[in-house]
């Protein structure tokens, strides 16, 4: 707390000399109540669900000049009673999720640098991952480029453990855990016209990989991928696409070759009735794994999966990977019920991409429900129910024979107050 002091204490030092600038400071406060009775996993016939609750707080503060911009998020994530009520040292889940500045050349030209979060269009591929308490956030430099209604950025990142002359490798020394990305590099394109929105995506991609019986037999190995992302927006029809491609070396070597697609087509019934439905093929591999060196099992690395494939996250939240891929069909429709309250409701078809021997592709239903209202001006009251209904095909998929129900429920309050807001030409002194 006192490191914390002292950051706040030279943050204003520094900006009651600046009288031409803009500084915002609010907070969020988000505890969330969760019942899982069968998350990401089948859940096992006799054994008690998980019941728990968790928070996240954060103190955000952005700071803004003619040619610069700092943003600086601090954030404390835990599960209540994770430290005690007669606490003499709290080590629990404080970070810094974001420490960037942004250095503008001239009115189209910008550096983004330091630890920042990502979010790319629909956040398919590059996202925040808001829903998980502790987000995500990069260690990288943008270069931003934006003229009218079109935007380009080149991002570079390059991670390490700590300095140590003479070693190059990133990961523990346990080579089974696993580390983010050692090097990354993407070009992002965007533009807008009047009816279509259209970005274009090209990614390179280096995980270290550590021999564990040759020392010597290090390196990193890259994959690589290119894509798009396509919006269309006229009267009351919406239509959203992903068309995503990856190749190169995955970690272990083998040669990938995998896709993704998504189309989905949305029609707004009333101002108060939205609906939309899509469908998401997503590229695996023949009964679950690489073969003969081939991996045709797409992966989207650092996006927000969360909010794709059914909210009980059976799929690329942490799992999934190199598997059978997944083939979504889902409906959703957003129902305004007034000015302060909405209800979502999501029905997914879930099936293997890949063929799997003497195994139905068939994997089951889900039926997701999210209800919002906003209590005050800065304080939001959320609830969420999901229930699936696996086959046989899933219980295979995830090895575990259920029998039981599988659902989830939760409850969260999302308290986000600015707590200061300065306007240009006021000092802060």
């Amino acid at each position: 707390m006192k490191k914390v002091k002292l950051l706040f204490l030279a943050l204003f030092s520094f900006l009651a000399i600046n009288v031409n600038a803009q500084l915002n400071i609010d907070a969020e406060l988000r505890p969330r109540a969760e019942y899982r009775h069968g998350f990401k996993t089948l859940h096992t016939k006799g054994t008690d669900p998980t019941v728990f609750v968790s928070q996240r707080t954060q103190l955000n503060t952005k700071y803004t000049t003619e040619n610069l911009k700092i943003g600086i998020s601090l954030q404390d994530v835990r599960v209540w009673g994770d430290v005690p009520t007669l606490n003499t040292e709290d080590n629990a889940g404080f970070n810094l999720h974001e420490a960037w500045a942004e250095l503008a050349f001239n009115p189209s030209l910008s550096l983004k640098a330091g630890r920042q979060e990502i979010n790319l269009d629909d956040q398919r591929i590059f996202g925040s991952v808001n829903w998980v308490q502790q987000a995500r956030s990069h260690d990288a430099a943008i270069l931003k480029y934006k003229k009218g209604k079109f935007k380009l950025d080149f991002a570079v990142a390059y991670n390490q453990d700590k300095y140590e002359p003479g070693n190059s490798i990133y990961g523990d020394e346990n080579p089974a855990v696993a580390k983010n990305y050692k090097t990354m590099q993407y070009v992002w394109m965007h533009k807008d016209w009047e009816n279509l929105k259209a970005s274009f995506l090209v990614l390179n991609n280096g995980v270290q990989y550590i021999d564990a019986i040759d020392p010597d037999n290090n390196e990193t190995r890259f994959s690589q991928m290119a894509g798009t992302h396509l919006k269309y927006n006229k009267n009351k029809i919406n239509l959203v696409s992903n068309l995503y491609y990856q190749f190169g070396k995955d970690k272990a070597n083998n040669t990938l070759s995998a896709y993704l697609l998504n189309l989905e087509a949305h029609y707004k019934f009333t101002n108060k009735v939205k609906s939309g439905l899509g469908v998401e093929l997503i590229s695996g591999n023949e009964n679950g794994a690489p073969s003969n060196g081939d991996n045709n099992a797409f992966t989207p690395l650092y996006g927000t999966n969360h909010k794709f494939n059914g909210l009980m996250d059976y799929f690329y939240v942490g799992n999934h990977s190199n598997n059978v891929g997944l083939l979504d069909i889902y409906l959703k429709t957003k129902l305004t019920i007034n000015e302060k309250s909405n209800l979502y409701v999501g029905i997914h078809n879930f099936s293997a991409a890949a063929e799997r021997t003497n195994v139905n592709k068939q994997l089951g239903n889900e039926i997701d429900l999210v209800f919002a209202h906003k209590l005050q001006k800065f304080v939001t009251l959320k609830a969420g129910y999901s229930h699936l209904l696996p086959s046989k095909g899933m219980e295979t998929l995830k090895g575990n024979t259920s029998g039981a129900t599988n659902n989830i429920g939760w409850v969260m309050l999302v308290i986000k107050p600015t707590l200061f807001s300065s306007t240009n030409n006021t000092s802060l002194k």
